[in-house]
């Protein structure tokens, strides 16, 4: 692991410490709306500009040589970058991901609750998506098929997919 991520060892802990050990940390709305509420204004106030500064804060992501937003010819480059195993590999995910999502696609169910009333459920897909894929110490492209899959299989219409994270894999994933 980098030095900025040191790993602590606990070898044999005594039983009493495992649920204090394997606790998640934890916050309340209050503390995370308090967090993100100063970024939401100053990305609504300055738009773009804030994006490049934010980037630059929380990712270490300088924007300015690379825009917002990533060309089909960078994409193109990515892949080109990428071992044929990887890409073989993620082609494999996408596949198992893709037939397990579509297993959950049901059709227009109709229902009579009385003569003459009939009530339906239909699923609909939501129309423009966000995903998130955290750059950190490794292309997380997994996150990309597992999120971008089912918004595809949804009929989504947009997906907007932002992440720090320059790596070939996950523009690959992304396409």
């Amino acid at each position: 692991l980098p030095s900025s991520f040191p790993m602590k060892i606990l070898a044999f802990p005594p039983r009493s410490e495992w649920p204090r050990l394997l606790a998640r940390p934890v916050q309340s709305t209050g503390q995370i709306e308090k967090a993100v509420a100063p970024i939401l204004a100053q990305v609504r106030s300055e738009g773009d500009k804030a994006l490049f500064e934010l980037s630059q804060k929380f990712d270490k992501v300088d924007l300015s040589e690379t825009g917002l937003t990533v060309s089909e010819a960078e994409i193109d480059a990515a892949e080109a970058r990428l071992s044929d195993d990887l890409k073989a590999a993620i082609r494999q995910a996408y596949a198992n991901i893709r037939t397990f999502h579509e297993a959950q696609k049901q059709p227009v169910e109709k229902i009579e609750t009385m003569p003459g009333v009939v009530c339906w459920r239909k699923s609909v897909g939501i129309e423009k998506v966000g995903l998130y894929i955290p750059g950190g110490t490794a292309p997380l492209f997994s996150t990309v098929l597992m999120l971008g899959v089912p918004a595809q299989l949804a009929g989504c219409r947009e997906v907007v997919l932002c992440t720090p994270s320059n790596h070939p894999a996950i523009y690959f994933a992304a396409k």
